[in-house]
């Protein structure tokens, strides 16, 4: 049974439909890639699925049941114990500056569950081991470079536990030699089972991370496949062009 079954989404914002009816299948532990060209609708998809954007129609489901349609009501409330299912990494760190890396990683479980702050604290200084960065703990943002402000980012979604985690172009805002240690990281989730969706423009690491590939352009799930498939056998004329260009 798939984690997370998405069925023909949309959305349009105003008059402009970005989504145009996407449809994917998620297992658990699977790392799933999405590649496109700017504008083809990957970050709007990712904003859905945390519930930062409100489809217009489509339907969510989360291990076989029906977890989330547009069509229905939910309180604040409920939107925000869905969103806790999905982990979001920004292209832009949107680290809190007046925070220390300990105070950034541990703020989101502590208000959730404030009778457990040891335990939240113990978790980030885990997180920050398994990230590299166990000696920043009390340093803060502005202290840390454009790679280590990502790799905290990624522990401070990895904090609250997510049953999915996903990445929006994690390594746009880093220059190339930062851009690695962020990708290790990565890899290193996938080593351990974590569920990704990853949204990338490097295309040797969607190569080598991903179990299944999705390519959009213009709205729609042009075509998806395994790595091998989408890279070294592509189909569809317009994946062909952009593979042209990026590779």
């Amino acid at each position: 049974m798939s984690i997370l079954e998405v069925k023909d989404i949309r959305k349009s914002f105003g008059k402009l439909p970005v989504l145009k009816g996407v449809s994917f299948t998620l297992e658990k532990g699977e790392v799933l890639v999405i590649i496109g060209s700017s504008g083809s609708g990957k970050t709007t998809l990712l904003r859905c699925l945390n519930f930062l954007e409100k489809p217009d129609s489509g339907t969510f489901y989360f291990n076989g049941e029906e977890f989330y349609s547009p069509e229905k009501t939910y309180s604040d409330a409920q939107l925000r114990e869905k969103g806790l299912h999905f982990g979001l990494v920004f292209q832009q760190f949107n680290l809190f500056p007046q925070y220390s890396v300990l105070d950034n990683i541990t703020l989101a479980p502590d208000l959730r569950d404030p009778a457990n702050k040891a335990q939240h604290k113990e978790t980030a200084y885990r997180l920050l081991e398994k990230i590299g960065l166990s000696d920043r703990a009390d340093a803060y943002p502005c202290q840390l470079s454009g790679g280590q402000q990502q790799r905290v980012a990624i522990a401070r979604a990895l904090a609250m536990e997510p049953h999915i985690l996903c990445f929006d172009e994690p390594t746009s805002a880093l220059d190339p030699e930062l851009t690695g240690e962020v990708l290790k990281v990565i890899r290193s989730l996938k080593n351990s089972d974590s569920t990704m969706i990853v949204v990338t423009h490097e295309m040797a690491f969607a190569r080598d991370v991903a179990d299944k590939v999705i390519f959009m352009a213009d709205g729609v799930i042009d075509e998806a496949g395994t790595p091998e498939e989408i890279f070294s056998n592509p189909r569809s004329p317009r994946l062909k062009a952009f593979l042209s260009r990026v590779e």
